[in-house]
């Protein structure tokens, strides 16, 4: 039975992080991963769907180069060049990964793991070769690092449909597609398919898409999905897909209403995996389907961790490196290192970004009271374009210290102007630090530094805070 300090379980973000600063710091560190070398982010998340991000704005560029005096068009995009291309870039970063892990003196091992008791694991493929005996290891300490999966809708017919992981390898891409559900993945994905030249049906429950964002910023969204080609089916909650003669979908949507399409695309979120993990058998607390920790990314267990998307907590990739470098270094380095997770910056890759960090105005209200500052324009490249598309930006301020508490926009640039504001935000700088920075002219961000007097002044939420 092979022996180790550090065991990982899941070679996402996350888990490479952890096993490579823990090796780095001297330990004996092996690591395990049943699908692909560096997790959902680099294989079927992130940077995938960024590439795919990227294509899709190159039509509405060409358009919009003839309003500067360039004579061309976008013509037909080509699906299988593009997936190509990503699946090259794709089969790049996994060997990078790899390659980090061994430089590092990481052992390498793939297929699944499960626990056998709190401090061994039973590797192998699933299901086992003829003849093959699955490996044992020991570890005197565990990290789980198995990220999350998509999940259907317990609907009829939820089988007919496809979730995140298969849009990246669809063999052509649908002329009508109904993407169900208006989080990240639903939105990002409605302007990569509308942006490609599909009809878009986006289907959600509530008014407005982007549950959990600013409201204002929500609005901005809804607002501006139409002009992109998208049809918004707000106030629905699908109650079954059904085959047609023909090979057509047809979505239920309730209420005697329904849709055919080509694809049925279900970003109805994503849970914790755990499957075939076995926790049980080390006394692992598992609640609501996720890992259970606490502030120092321990289990019910005292030697068992988990990080990342399996604990269900900030479900973003660079929190999950955080915690797997702040777990790995006070393991074996000694280290004090942490990060300011509160500030978390976030954003939305859709064909017009949205970009937060901080609290919205609903969650400071709950606090204190406010002053709110927002600009709503629009930005110069569009000016000769003739599209009717707006920027918008908003500062959430506490009113009695001055502390910009909040920054959320929808613009273009707006995750990269973001990652500036949250150093801001996270060193608690006041709006008078702000209004005492010049601004760079002609650009969008320079508005962020001009927005002198508040849009309106907001009273405590009665009996919160």
């Amino acid at each position: 039975m092979e022996e180790f300090d550090l065991f990982v379980i899941g070679a996402g973000s996350g888990g490479v992080r952890c096993a490579r600063i823990a090796a780095q710091s001297g330990a004996r560190v092996g690591i395990v991963e049943a699908r692909h070398w560096g997790g959902t982010c680099v294989n079927l998340g992130c940077v995938p769907k960024k590439l795919m991000v990227y294509a899709s704005e190159y039509g509405g560029m060409a358009e919009d180069a003839r309003a500067f005096g360039w004579d061309m068009s976008a013509g037909a995009h080509d699906w299988s060049k593009l997936i190509a291309a990503k699946d090259r870039e794709i089969a790049r970063l996994n060997g990078i990964y790899v390659s980090l892990l061994e430089a590092a003196g990481v052992t390498l091992m793939s297929g699944h793991a499960r626990f056998l008791d709190a401090h061994t694991l039973e590797i192998g493929a699933s299901p086992l070769a003829p003849g093959e005996t699955p490996r044992r290891v020991r570890a005197k300490a565990i990290v789980i690092a198995t990220g999350s999966q998509a999940v259907r809708p317990g609907i009829p017919g939820a089988e007919l449909g496809i979730v995140s992981d298969d849009a990246f390898h669809l063999p052509a891409r649908p002329e009508r597609i109904a993407i169900i559900g208006a989080g990240y993945i639903g939105v990002e994905f409605a302007g990569i398919f509308a942006g490609l030249g599909s009809h878009v049906d986006l289907v959600y429950r509530q008014d407005l898409p982007l549950r959990g964002f600013d409201e204002e910023l929500r609005a901005s969204l809804a607002e501006a999905l139409p002009g992109y080609g998208i049809a918004v089916r707000s106030g629905h909650s699908p109650c079954g897909v059904e085959k047609l003669p023909g090979g057509a979908l047809r979505l239920d949507l309730g209420a005697g209403e329904s849709l055919e399409t080509d694809c049925v695309f279900f970003a109805t979120g994503r849970a914790p995996n755990l499957s075939r993990l076995d926790v049980e058998a080390a006394g692992v607390t598992v609640e609501k389907g996720r890992v259970v920790v606490d502030d120092a990314f321990s289990t019910s267990v005292p030697h068992i961790y988990a990080i990342g998307d399996v604990t269900d907590r900030y479900n973003l990739t660079p929190t999950a490196i955080a915690e797997g470098h702040m777990l790995a270094e006070r393991l074996f380095g000694g280290g004090t290192r942490d990060w300011s997770f509160a500030t978390t910056p976030k954003a939305v890759f859709f064909s017009e970004p949205l970009s937060s960090v901080g609290l919205t105005e609903e969650e400071a209200a709950r606090e204190t009271d406010l002053d709110i500052y927002t600009a709503r324009f629009r930005p110069l490249r569009q000016t000769l374009t003739g599209r009717d598309r707006k920027t918008f930006m908003k500062l959430v301020v506490c009113a009695r210290t001055q502390v910009v508490l909040g920054a959320h926009m929808m613009g273009d640039a707006a995750p990269e102007l973001m990652q500036g504001l949250a150093i801001a935000v996270t060193a608690r700088l006041t709006k008078r630090d702000f209004d005492r920075t010049i601004g760079i002219h002609p650009t969008t961000a320079e508005e962020i530094v001009t927005m002198r007097s508040p849009a309106r002044h907001v009273k405590q939420r009665a009996g919160e805070g």
